[in-house]
């Protein structure tokens, strides 16, 4: 990382869209459109600020390894990431969703130990183990609402936005994981090397959090 850039990594789609009047805010603008060009990292309007492209999951692990200063990542990820190495000094109130158990509408009495899938495994083996409940956890990247369709898991853990998908797969929200938004998160050795720079856009994002409230 340079000493005089900070590299900030945020992932495609809605996190990146919902950034963007945070970042405007800032007097940061990228200057290409991830959604078009190949390009992962991206410059900005601010000479001293560059963009990073990568996956939602990785982000943690950029920010944790030193591949970039800062970065944007939803709190589910964080969850299941573990947060080791990173501070996570505001919630930007952004890409609001909710994880939660889910299951069949008229779901059959279980007999034996629950089956769950999900690509959230330590957040819900940890939330299981709270409740002082042993399962069995399927790992799966994507389309989780098939799992129980097919009749391989019980329930799923997933993100929950508007319920439309649970809904049209014949399932149904059961339990509140967590309330899920999307954070601004530090590497620890940036925050001292570069503290003066990282403290100032910190303070810009929380300016703009309160702005969009």
């Amino acid at each position: 990382m340079s000493k005089d850039v900070l590299t900030l990594a945020l992932s495609k789609g809605r996190i990146f869209k919902d950034t963007l009047p945070l970042l405007a805010h800032a007097g940061i603008e990228p200057l290409e459109d991830p959604e078009k060009s190949r390009k992962l990292i991206i410059e900005t309007s601010h000479p001293d600020v560059r963009l990073i492209i990568v996956r939602a999951s990785d982000v943690p692990t950029y920010v944790e390894h030193g591949g970039a200063d800062l970065g944007v990542a939803g709190k589910d990820v964080l969850m299941e990431h573990g947060g080791a190495g990173l501070y996570e000094p505001v919630d930007l109130e952004i890409a609001k969703c909710k994880l939660m158990t889910a299951g069949p509408t008229q779901a059959p009495e279980l007999r034996g130990r629950l089956r769950v899938a999900t690509k959230f495994v330590n957040a819900t083996r940890r939330y299981f183990a709270e409740q002082g409940k042993q399962v069995d956890i399927i790992k799966l990247y994507g389309s989780m609402e098939l799992a129980p369709l097919v009749g391989m898991a019980d329930q799923i853990v997933d993100v929950v936005d508007t319920g439309n998908t649970l809904k049209a797969n014949g399932l149904e929200p059961l339990e509140l994981i967590a309330h899920i938004s999307s954070r601004l998160i530090v590497n620890k050795a940036s925050m001292k090397m570069k503290h003066d720079k990282v403290k100032s856009f910190i303070t810009l994002m929380e300016e703009a959090v309160r702005k969009n409230s």
